[in-house]
């Protein structure tokens, strides 16, 4: 498991990408907009329209995962303007996938 990440208050409100996996070492599986993958759905309704308190509540963090901490991490990701679209959504899904059941 990828271990999660400290990010600022300031990372998680204006973005911050020095966590994100490098593209290349993504799994091909959350790459391409595959919309069958549970974790890209995910992302991309964050990234578009962001998530409600439920869909946030239902998340279940893995064991020995801190819930709003690894959310802090991803969102650090999804405000930032620094990547490609399509690496910010293949990274954030992968690090959702794996920090979360």
């Amino acid at each position: 498991m990828i271990p999660v990440p400290d990010v600022t208050g300031a990372d998680a409100a204006f973005g911050s990408i020095k966590h994100m996996p490098k593209y290349e070492n993504v799994p091909e599986e959350f790459k391409g907009f595959n919309l069958k993958s549970r974790w890209v759905k995910l992302v991309t309704q964050w990234f578009f329209k962001g998530l409600s308190k439920e869909e946030v509540d239902a998340l279940k963090p893995k064991p020995g995962v801190d819930k709003w901490k690894a959310l802090a991490a991803v969102k650090a990701i999804v405000v930032s303007f620094e990547p490609k679209h399509e690496h910010k959504e293949a990274g954030c899904a992968y690090l959702m996938s794996e920090w979360f059941e």
